[in-house]
């Protein structure tokens, strides 16, 4: 089992430029513009939640019970594995060494001839990852402009009438 992963490097950029939520928002002023960039950030995590994949690339911690949950990855897409965590049979934490495993799509796999090391009885195993989409879809992208649209009129009103829109851009691109 996968336990909930925590972000350990935040992103540093996001899939929508402020210039293009702006514009999508049909905001000219530059008194706004913090509050537009924070919105970028509500709207992306919104959209990463829904469907289920991390749009901008950050860094995360999660923790498996055991060797055999790495055939599916918690978090996806994952970039690459900085590094893999456990305690073995004596109590001492190992870091695995990368010639033992690789990544493929969203399974950590065995290299041909390795072997799961034993982990003591009780304890997780830790992966680092660095996760999040190298591209990101013009409609994905749309979706995340409608929602920061929608948060910024407003202003924390209950008004869904955006969400149709958002929920049909969105329904071809979750992950489960």
């Amino acid at each position: 089992m996968w336990y909930t992963p925590t972000v350990s490097v935040a992103p540093t950029s996001e899939p929508v430029s402020l210039v293009e939520a702006k514009r999508h928002a049909r905001v000219d002023a530059t008194y706004d513009d913090d509050y537009l960039t924070d919105l970028i950030s509500v709207a992306r995590n919104h959209v990463e939640k829904y469907c289920g994949a991390a749009l901008a690339t950050q860094t995360v911690v999660v923790k498996a019970d055991a060797w055999s949950d790495f055939t599916n990855l918690s978090v996806f897409p994952v970039q690459s594995i900085a590094s893999i965590a456990y305690v073995d049979a004596v109590g001492v934490t190992q870091t695995l060494d990368a010639a033992v495993y690789e990544l493929r799509g969203d399974a950590i796999i065995l290299k041909y001839g390795q072997s799961w090391p034993s982990v003591q009885t009780g304890s997780l195993i830790t992966v680092t990852a660095v996760i999040g989409a190298t591209a990101v879809e013009p409609a994905v992208k749309h979706a995340i402009l409608i929602r920061l649209a929608d948060l910024y009129e407003s202003r924390g009103s209950e008004d869904e009438s955006g969400w149709t829109a958002f929920d049909a851009l969105l329904s071809n691109h979750r992950y489960y």
